[in-house]
């Protein structure tokens, strides 16, 4: 799979002392997919198996064509940030149907709405980033990558944000591409399970986001314990069902639906309270908007092991993307393995196949974190939220569930785990 793009560089670390997580692809080549892209189904086969055996795919080497037509920022070299960017589509099925906010499970309060910050947000000057992090003073920071540095910063009001800095010396086009993509994205947003944006500085070789500062680090910081602390199964829940509420908002009640692209365990951030915030929109791209449109024809972005293996293989990107993405997570979630982990037995190091085989034979309750502690309650919420994912690592995207639907089933897991939980006064106190 390496050989068949170009690496982009690792990203932002949640604090320098953490695992590296996955590095994240972008391939270029020079021709178009085969127009007999499609995958047809394997009559008289069981879903389950095709999924299971499908699950792998994405690791392995990706097609070396690729469509003529770029990412939005990505065909016409790089734009202003507050530029509205445009997307070239393809398709002919069936467009997805867009709805106006409303309640339920997504609620009515604010946070949910779709209102659009002023475009590009504030733009800072140099002088108020120095004064933020005081003079980026190595005291104040709190991640790195290959992108660059995060700082840590309070503004003069006195708000504490999360101040990224782009390395100097690797400024280039591709990167700073990014930039311009992620200001973009971040400027259209405004959700409570997505990192607040506050602002940018573009001056010179300078290139600064500012978003605001989440205190409990990543979710695979989490999941790996560095906190000190493990989280428990409820919390996991609280935090997919958070996700999925950010995701669907992406895919659903923006102007135009978002794909983020780079859904993983180390671009969820976590608050004090435990609840979880997507951050890292570097990758996101802009959905099919125009009637009976189906999906955009774009470059293969992402990170290994996270990747829709039917958008590797076709250059066709869509909101079950993300949903693939989601399902991985949600492995990662209850087995807090690593989506790739070279070091254990062969049989073992994709975590969503080897984890979808376990399930298939009746032994979901192997895959289990040996953090947590089997119970009646989590032995069957973790045999639903695998059920689900296996829905989410379908080979095909219309194989998968969108993600409010997605939100709705960890709705019912979470409302009948805390009620078979509470039943069990054995078993230690729970997030509510």
């Amino acid at each position: 799979m390496r050989s068949a793009g170009r690496r982009t560089p690792e990203r932002w670390e949640a604090s320098s002392g953490a695992p590296k997580t996955p590095e994240r692809w972008d391939f270029s080549g020079t021709s178009t997919p085969s127009a007999g892209g499609k995958r047809s189904a394997a009559s008289g086969w069981n879903p389950i198996q095709i999924a299971a055996r499908a699950i792998g795919s994405c690791f392995s080497p990706a097609n070396p064509h690729r469509s003529p037509i770029g990412d939005f920022s990505e065909d016409s070299g790089p734009r202003s940030p507050i530029q509205s960017p445009s997307a070239n589509i393809h398709g002919s099925s069936k467009g997805v149907e867009r709805k106006n906010l409303g309640i339920g499970i997504y609620g009515s309060g604010s946070g949910y709405g779709s209102s659009q910050k002023q475009s590009g947000g504030m733009r800072f000057t140099m002088d108020e980033i120095n004064r933020a992090t005081k003079n980026f003073s190595p005291a104040y920071k709190i991640g790195q990558g290959g992108f660059g540095t995060v700082y840590k910063g309070r503004l003069d009001d006195g708000t504490l944000v999360a101040i990224k800095r782009a390395k100097k010396s690797v400024y280039d086009n591709h990167l700073g591409l990014e930039f311009q993509r992620e200001i973009q994205t971040l400027a259209r947003v405004e959700h409570l399970n997505l990192v607040r944006y506050f602002g940018y500085l573009e001056l010179g070789d300078e290139r600064i986001v500012v978003v605001e500062y989440v205190p409990n680090g990543t979710l695979r910081e989490q999941l790996d314990c560095l906190h000190g602390k493990t989280l428990d199964l409820a919390a996991r829940l609280d935090i997919a069902i958070d996700v999925a509420h950010a995701i669907t908002y992406l895919h659903m009640y923006t102007d135009h639906p978002i794909i983020h692209r780079d859904i993983k365990s180390s671009n969820i951030l976590l608050t004090e309270t435990l609840r979880a915030k997507v951050a890292d929109f570097g990758f996101a791209r802009l959905g099919a908007t125009e009637s009976g449109v189906s999906h955009v024809e774009t470059q293969v972005k992402g990170t290994a092991g996270y990747l829709d293996p039917e958008y590797l293989r076709t250059y066709q990107l869509t909101e079950k993307s993300d949903v693939f993405s989601f399902g991985v997570l949600l492995v990662e979630l209850v087995s807090g393995r690593r989506p790739i982990e070279p070091k254990r037995e062969l049989q073992e190091r994709v975590t969503p196949k080897w984890a979808m085989k376990k399930f298939i034979e009746g032994n979901g309750i192997q895959i289990l974190d040996p953090n947590l502690v089997p119970s009646p309650a989590t032995n069957l919420a973790v045999e639903k939220i695998l059920e689900l994912a296996l829905q989410c690592l379908a080979p095909t995207r219309q194989s998968r569930p969108r993600m409010r639907r997605c939100a709705e089933i960890l709705w019912n897991i979470r409302k009948d785990y805390r009620e078979l939980f509470s039943s069990e006064p054995s078993q230690l106190g729970f997030k509510g």
